[in-house]
């Protein structure tokens, strides 16, 4: 071997690691601690922050560039993200409440369906996205004075059948989530149970309501409070807005009504086109990070 050789072999390994793994675990964990928690005058780090505060800790000194430090934390599966929020239920019966819809989902899925109100729907351009030339794109007119007021579509949604409609009403109340109650009944009029799973608004519990639905058959499944992703009717208002209020520019509320239900006519008979299937799990995943963490169910007790 010669001296070159003997020379480009000694220093093959490249430079020596300045930190050890013990180093690289503390700098991730500094990264997705708030900077609050060490008495630091922010609430989020930047790259220069935190190399400038991993210099001075205490105890531990790390030397790292911004750089090098960007790539440990690529490396590392750490990324810069939106935070997000999200409610937890407070509802005493929440488990009670999320266990019954869970069975009659898996055990009715036939007899199941779901109702919520989507909107308020106002008259107004909505951006969106659309093809255009290159450095042309669309464009829509900016409104300041909306004197239409806004509508509910109160959407119902057979679970078995994988079908949406509903009404355009301008106020919420118990008259049309009764009018949309009866609506349902008619979908399954062999009178044997049905079951509607829908928020605990207060115009979807009223007396009238509940003895309504006593006598025909009707159970009412209430999602807890804050718990409006139990609904499996939340995940399809994500086409609908998608693909009738995006990019729109609807000059009343009648011409928007009328967009809105020739949409669903084309939804029930393409309900299982890639375009749909997609915009539902775009919403369903977003509708679940907010929740911060999916509820799958408990596992059973053990025996």
């Amino acid at each position: 071997m010669t001296t070159w050789h003997r020379e480009m072999s000694q220093w093959a390994g490249g430079r020596p690691r300045q930190l050890s793994p013990d180093d690289e675990d503390f700098v991730v964990q500094t990264a997705t601690t708030r900077p609050t928690k060490f008495a630091q005058p922010f609430t989020r780090w930047s790259i220069r922050k935190l190399a400038a505060y991993l210099r001075r800790v205490h105890g531990r000194v790390i030397r790292i560039g911004r750089e090098a430090l960007r790539c440990l934390l690529t490396r590392r599966g750490v990324t810069f993200q939106r935070t997000r929020t999200w409610k937890e239920s407070t509802d005493p019966d929440r488990d009670a409440k999320l266990d019954r819809i869970e069975h009659v989902l898996d055990r009715f899925p036939d007899r199941v369906f779901a109702f919520d109100e989507f909107g308020p729907l106002g008259i107004r351009p909505t951006g969106g996205s659309c093809w255009a030339e290159q450095g042309r794109p669309d464009r829509l007119p900016a409104t300041y004075h909306r004197t239409h007021g806004v509508t509910y579509f109160h959407s119902c949604y057979s679970i078995g059948d994988d079908t949406l409609w509903g009404v355009n009403h301008r106020r919420k109340g118990t008259a049309n989530t009764l009018a949309a109650l009866k609506s349902i009944r008619a979908a399954r009029p062999d009178g044997a149970p049905v079951y509607v799973i829908m928020d605990n608004l207060s115009a979807h519990k009223g007396a009238k309501i509940r003895q309504w639905a006593r006598k025909n058959k009707v159970e009412l499944c209430f999602t807890p409070t804050n718990a409006s992703w139990a609904n499996p009717i939340e995940a399809h208002f994500g086409p609908l807005r998608q693909f009738t209020l995006a990019n729109s520019n609807h000059p009343n509320h009648p011409v928007q009504t009328r967009a809105l239900h020739a949409y669903l006519r084309w939804r029930n008979a393409n309900a299982r086109h890639p375009d749909v299937l997609a915009a539902q799990r775009r919403e369903r995943a977003r509708i679940r990070s907010e929740k911060g963490l999916r509820w799958g169910g408990r596992p059973a007790p053990a025996a």
